[in-house]
């Protein structure tokens, strides 16, 4: 009997010997293949890191709550609207010094800004319902197109032909609508009733627009054909949470979206895929424009009433 019970309990140490084994063998092998994955998805993880990353470019409070529309023209010079006081346009150099421009008539309001192809600068007049024409050099100001049933002209792109595209949002309802704007026809409606259309911006090669939707957090992509018209609608991008705001492309046809309240500027690509997420000082950006080297981008944050600049560290990858 002894003898049985030393072999039975020999066998049965054996047994637990085995299974401590195995469990140890299966361990391993779930925290090599975690630490695998993690290895792999790395490059990918860091690319979607939010980095606090910007500088102050002008002083906080050099413009109103109102700052947008922020523009680059050829000499690297960034002009916003509503330096110092509403109706103004303001220019800053590319050392950071600040300055108005020029004063708005009869009450008008700009919010986004744009160049044509020919140096003119343009602005959405979003309280007369206008897209303005300013002349660089003598710096008269013509009304370039009007129309009263236009909610508020908020931002604009320019493609072809120096056709304009115009978001027009309805924050009381929540709806928006698109335009397109040009000197012959003026505003022309390509699409009504959507959500509170905002940030719009044009690929670089001119067959993409892109446009978002604040409060309903979409962004959706036309392509655009040789008369400027739109089709082929698709939904490019959707957030679970913040507002957009000013969107623009670079160069390769990266689209960088403002995202409102969150105080981050993120980067898609061309095929819909994020990117990165650049962090601010500031908790409400409202647009973006370049460098025109594309080295820098320049984001204009009504929170501090200054225009913040990043690094484009998207540019060395």
């Amino acid at each position: 009997m002894k003898h049985n019970s030393y072999l039975y309990a020999s066998m049965t140490k054996i047994r637990y010997c085995r299974v401590v084994y195995v469990l140890q063998v299966v361990v391993n092998v779930i925290v090599v293949k975690y630490m695998l994955l993690v290895f792999m998805l790395c490059p990918f993880l860091y690319s979607c890191t939010v980095i606090n990353e910007s500088s102050d470019f002008t002083d906080e409070g050099t413009f109103t709550s109102g700052i947008e529309g922020p523009a680059t023209d050829d000499s690297g010079n960034i002009y916003a609207v509503n330096f110092d006081t509403e109706g103004t346009i303001g220019k800053v150099t590319p050392n950071g010094i600040t300055s108005i421009f020029l004063e708005l008539p009869n009450g008008s309001i700009g919010n986004g800004i744009r160049f044509g192809s020919k140096g003119d600068m343009y602005i959405a007049d979003y309280k007369n319902h206008n897209v303005l024409k300013v002349d660089m050099k003598t710096k008269v100001i013509d009304v370039f197109a009007h129309d009263s049933s236009a909610n508020q002209p908020n931002d604009i792109a320019i493609g072809n032909n120096n056709v304009i595209y115009a978001s027009d949002p309805n924050w009381s309802n929540n709806t928006g609508n698109l335009w397109k704007v040009t000197k012959e026809k003026g505003f022309e409606l390509l699409e009504g009733n959507m959500g509170t259309t905002n940030g719009i911006a044009m690929s670089p090669d001119g067959e993409k627009l892109y446009v978002n939707e604040s409060v309903q957090r979409k962004v959706w992509v036309y392509d655009i054909n040789e008369r400027g018209g739109l089709s082929n609608k698709k939904l490019f991008f959707s957030f679970n949470k913040y507002g957009l705001d000013g969107m623009r492309c670079d160069e390769t046809g990266n689209l960088y979206i403002c995202r409102y309240e969150k105080g981050t500027v993120v980067v898609l690509s061309k095929e819909g895929d994020l990117l990165k997420e650049f962090r601010l000082k500031g908790k409400k950006p409202t647009n973006i424009t370049f460098s025109n080297d594309f080295k820098l981008f320049y984001v204009t944050v009504a929170d501090r009433g200054n225009i913040e600049v990043v690094r484009n560290t998207l540019q060395a990858m």
